[in-house]
């Protein structure tokens, strides 16, 4: 390893690939593989380095998962092999390890099949997927790098409770409500948070995880909160400069990752008329989340003033927009004084007087 980390292709050998490391900081080799010389003897190594696969320092998304850091290394490295020889790798060693037993092949077949990102970066791969390492110094010097495979997001409504979030940016207003199953009565807890609607409505889903160590259903009206909580498992965040927001999303990944009951996340539209159960607990969230007091409606001929001093419309227009008397919309013209300078002289009422001579009115 002092003298050298990179050989020469033998181009009568396969090429292989292992992924590396610890998390976050995983790394890969394409190496290829003699069989026919064993390590012990004289000084040839049956290891030939080819080329090291590593991640971009900066991610494109803030919360990653390991699985997904998996991945994009099998997916680098694919394209790689073809720009160098033309080919696919005979096989794809991706030693993982479990926090407690050990990992079999239909745990990682299970795997394969639950992950979108590793069903597009193994697409169309016809080699061998193994989960041992090749037996090497430099291959046994790093620890296998572990996951979860346990995921505490169901896929599916549980028989549990249900907590509905809500936030507001006008009144800073943090809302999770439910209904107790033992009193049948709603509860809510309500705090006051700055920042953006997204922020104050993650600070309310990380009090629910805190406050809820048992199964229940999580129902946000929030696309951004309910995919951040769908993403939260093990996730490994980048640097955020939102000090509060990056607390926030630290906070969410320890809890759901030590989280050992299951949980159900779901979005659903704000504002809406349906009936059932979970538009019912949307719209109590949506009312605590108001602000506490709303500014009296101006009567009919009011928001018809108001309307004509931004649009300056003439009389007729106020009668068919806000279906008040002619009198009305006239006194409210004439009272403009912006209207009143372009205002064309009225005609008296009665007959048009008719001359003695043509073109005479």
């Amino acid at each position: 390893m002092s003298t050298r980390q990179a050989h020469r292709c033998d181009p009568d050998l396969p090429f292989k690939f292992i992924i590396m490391g610890k998390l976050p900081h995983l790394h890969g080799v394409i190496f290829q593989w003699r069989n026919n010389i064993k390590k012990d003897q004289g000084r040839e190594d049956p290891l030939l380095i080819i080329e090291w696969v590593f991640l971009s320092h900066q991610r494109s998304k803030r919360m990653t998962r390991p699985q997904e850091l998996v991945a994009e290394l099998i997916r680098k490295a694919r394209v790689r092999i073809r720009e160098l020889a033309g080919c696919d790798f005979e096989c794809i060693h991706i030693p993982i390890g479990l926090r407690s037993g050990q990992i079999t092949k239909a745990m990682l077949e299970h795997l394969l099949q639950e992950n979108e990102a590793l069903q597009f970066a193994l697409d169309s791969f016809t080699g061998q997927i193994s989960i041992h390492r090749p037996a090497h110094k430099i291959f046994n010097q790093d620890a296998k790098f572990t996951l979860n495979l346990k995921d505490v997001r169901s896929r599916k409504p549980l028989e549990a409770l249900t907590i509905f979030t809500d936030a507001s940016g006008r009144s800073h207003k943090s809302v999770m409500t439910w209904k107790d199953p033992q009193t049948q009565q709603w509860e809510a807890d309500v705090a006051e948070v700055e920042g953006s609607p997204q922020v104050a409505e993650l600070a309310a889903v990380v009090r629910a995880f805190e406050r809820f160590p048992e199964p229940f259903n999580l129902v946000t009206d929030s696309a951004y909160v309910a995919g951040v909580v769908s993403r939260a498992d093990q996730a490994i965040l980048q640097e955020v400069s939102n000090t509060a927001l990056f607390e926030l999303l630290s906070k969410l990944v320890k809890l759901v990752s030590h989280r050992e009951q299951p949980f159900f996340v779901m979005h659903t539209r704000s504002h809406t008329d349906l009936p059932g159960f979970i538009a019912e607990g949307n719209r109590r969230a949506d009312a605590l989340a108001a602000p506490a007091a709303m500014a009296p409606l101006p009567s009919i001929f009011e928001q018809a003033k108001l309307s004509h001093q931004l649009h300056h419309q003439n009389a007729p227009g106020l009668v068919r927009r806000f279906h008040i008397t002619r009198e009305q919309a006239k006194a409210i013209v004439a009272t403009c004084p912006s209207c009143n300078q372009h205002a064309l002289p009225t005609l008296s009422a009665g007959v048009n007087p008719r001359g003695l001579n043509s073109c005479e009115l």
